[in-house]
C-alpha cells in the first residue's frame, strides 16, 4: 500500500508540474490563461514591485536551496527517499501557481515591436525557447527530473540508481539547454511592459547563479567526468569547442 501510495503521490506532484510548466507558457506569453504577466488591475507601482520580488525570490529559494545535496541529504532524514524529487516538484510548482495568481502588472511599455517581420521572429523565438526547455528534459530523462522514475521504481520494489552522465544532442553545444530556453523564451517578446521586464532580469539572474551552484554538484557527482565536459562545451551559448589535444 505505501509503495501505491508512493507511486500516486509521485504522480500527482507530475501533474502539477505539467499544469504549471503548461499555464508559464501562457503566463508568459500573454496567451490563452486567464492571468498573464500583464493582465489584471495595475496597483501602486512600489507595492507592485515589492509583491512580485517576494513572489520570485520565494521560488528562486526555494527552487535553489531544495536542490542542493546537502539539503537533501538533512530532508530525507524526515521524508521517504523515493518521494523526496516528487515533493520538491510540487513544492516547486506550487510557489509557481502562486506567483502566477498573486503576481501584480506593471504595464508601462518599454518596446513594441508591430512590424510584422520582428513580430514573427520574436513569437518564433519564444515558441523555439519553450520547445528547448521540454526537449532537454526528455534528453536528460524526463521522468527522473520530475520524480516519476523514482516512485515507479519504488512501487516496483526496485532499487533506484543515479542517471549516467552522457552528452546528447543539446548538451554537446551548450551544458544548460534546458536553462538557455527559459532564457529565450522570457525575453523574446514583441511587448516588453515593466513587470514582464522585472520577470526576465530576476530569473535570468537567477538562473545564472544557480548555474554556478548546479555545476558544483554535477562536478561533486559525476567526477572526472563533468570536469573533462566543462572546458569541451560552453555553459549557454554556443561556441566553437576548446577540446585539449
Amino acid at each position: 500500500m505505501g509503495r501505491t501510495l508512493a507511486f500516486v503521490y509521485g504522480l500527482i506532484s507530475y501533474l502539477v508540474f505539467f499544469l504549471a510548466f503548461l499555464y508559464a507558457i501562457g503566463f508568459v506569453g500573454n496567451i490563452v490563461v486567464p492571468k498573464s504577466i500583464d493582465t489584471g488591475r495595475p496597483e501602486p507601482l512600489v507595492q507592485s514591485l515589492i509583491i512580485d520580488v517576494i513572489l520570485l525570490g520565494l521560488f528562486a529559494v526555494q527552487h535553489s536551496v531544495m536542490a542542493r545535496q546537502g539539503f537533501k541529504k538533512w530532508w530525507t532524514r524526515f521524508i521517504p527517499q523515493p518521494i523526496e524529487r516528487s515533493t520538491y516538484v510540487l513544492l516547486s510548482s506550487s510557489l509557481l501557481l502562486l506567483l502566477y495568481w498573486q503576481w501584480r502588472p506593471i504595464l508601462n511599455v518599454l518596446w513594441n515591436v508591430t512590424n510584422p517581420a520582428g513580430t514573427l521572429v520574436l513569437n518564433a523565438l519564444f515558441w523555439a525557447g519553450w520547445l528547448l526547455v521540454l526537449l532537454s528534459t526528455f534528453v536528460i530523462n524526463h521522468f527522473d527530473l520530475f520524480g516519476l522514475r523514482q516512485v515507479y521504481l519504488f512501487r516496483r520494489g526496485k532499487r533506484y540508481t543515479d542517471l549516467v552522465f552522457k552528452t546528447r544532442l543539446f548538451y554537446k553545444f551548450v551544458r544548460h539547454p534546458l536553462l538557455l530556453g527559459f532564457i529565450i523564451a522570457f525575453w523574446a517578446t514583441p511587448k516588453m511592459t515593466g513587470g514582464h521586464l522585472l520577470f526576465a532580469v530576476a530569473t535570468t539572474a537567477y538562473i545564472l547563479i544557480a548555474i554556478q551552484l548546479e555545476e558544483r554538484d554535477l562536478t561533486n557527482i559525476h567526477g572526472d567526468a563533468y570536469r573533462k565536459y566543462q572546458p569541451e562545451v560552453s555553459m549557454l551559448i554556443p561556441l566553437p569547442k576548446n577540446r585539449s589535444s
